[in-house]
């Protein structure tokens, strides 16, 4: 009863056409990968607890207010990452509309759904992290949850442009597809390495000496070590994926993002030398937080290009000729 009231209300919108889904389908990745981003801005700057309740700012206060103990700067910093929440929010339910306006095959629009679920996942991990006081490993979740939600925003992008009425497609032998889930896993292990790095890190995300800030008791350059380590293997791991695409041939799709994901992590990995040998300055953070955005976006796009869908097109028959 609810889904078809949905379906009526959604029907007086305007027929979304494919270019409009796809924009908002790339806004999504966008503003996931943007909130990863200006939540290692509010870590760096010591503005976690900028805004120390939650849903509320202060007690009884949703914005920040005068307070003697809190900065203004870390009240604004805190609080404009909250109000990025409105703008995920906002492209998640627009790219979820415009998939149910346009009667899109069941698997779209379950990926679109994804996008508003995740950001309440996300704003319930919020909560926790500043209720526990930026305890390190919910610091860690957090991060994580928003590289998994670029990876399905990714594909959501993917599948969008795909046509309904089509079939997948492989366009890789399977081992070669099998290669590329497991760099997934390899990044997946590269990221929980790089919260870890963090969790024993210099940037707790908030300074006040009367609430210290737990971090994790290990010797960081063993975890820099195991970081870079990973890091090593998934890019070692690319190449040899390279090399067996070029072996049995491929589509030009994947080889530019293949090239472009390889660009990245060797880009990733130079920011994390220079941040390791310059004591982990602040805005080097910022950009290395936007890269694991990106190697995850772009590791998802060759993935999705591996196995596509395509309309199938009925055979012409040759007409036969009928005896005088």
């Amino acid at each position: 009863m609810l889904s078809r009231a949905l379906l009526r209300i959604v029907d007086l919108l305007p027929l979304p056409s494919l270019r409009v889904q796809r924009i908002l389908a790339a806004f999504a990745v966008l503003t996931q990968a943007g909130i990863s981003v200006t939540g290692a801005i509010v870590r760096v700057t010591s503005s976690g607890l900028g805004c120390p309740t939650w849903p509320q700012c202060f007690p009884g206060s949703f914005t920040p207010v005068p307070h003697a103990e809190v900065p203004f700067w870390h009240q604004t910093v805190e609080f404009s990452n909250r109000l990025l929440t409105f703008a995920v929010t906002l492209s998640a339910a627009l790219v979820v509309l415009a998939v149910i306006r346009a009667r899109r095959r069941r698997e779209v629009v379950g990926y679109a759904w994804l996008m508003p679920g995740g950001t309440v996942l996300q704003a319930v991990i919020g909560g926790i992290t500043v209720r526990t006081g930026l305890l390190w490993w919910t610091v860690s979740i957090h991060l994580l949850v928003s590289m998994l939600m670029v990876w399905l925003a990714t594909l959501l992008y993917a599948k969008v442009g795909e046509p309904d009425d089509g079939v997948d497609v492989p366009q890789v032998p399977s081992p070669l597809r099998w290669l590329t889930a497991l760099s997934a896993v390899l990044l997946a292990g590269v990221l929980v390495a790089g919260t870890l790095v963090t969790g024993a890190g210099p940037h707790a995300g908030d300074k006040s000496a009367d609430k210290p800030v737990a971090r994790l008791q290990v010797e960081i350059v063993t975890l820099v070590h195991a970081h870079a380590e990973l890091l090593v293997a998934y890019l070692c791991l690319l190449i040899g994926l390279g090399f067996g695409l070029a072996a049995v041939g491929t589509t030009r799709a994947i080889r530019t993002r293949l090239t472009v994901l390889v660009i990245l992590v060797c880009a990733q990995g130079l920011i994390g030398l220079v941040q390791y040998f310059t004591h982990v300055p602040a805005a080097l953070v910022a950009c290395h937080v936007g890269g694991a955005a990106a190697c995850t976006a772009a590791t998802a796009a060759v993935w999705s290009a591996m196995r596509t869908r395509e309309r199938v097109t009925a055979p012409t028959r040759t007409p036969v000729a009928r005896p005088a």
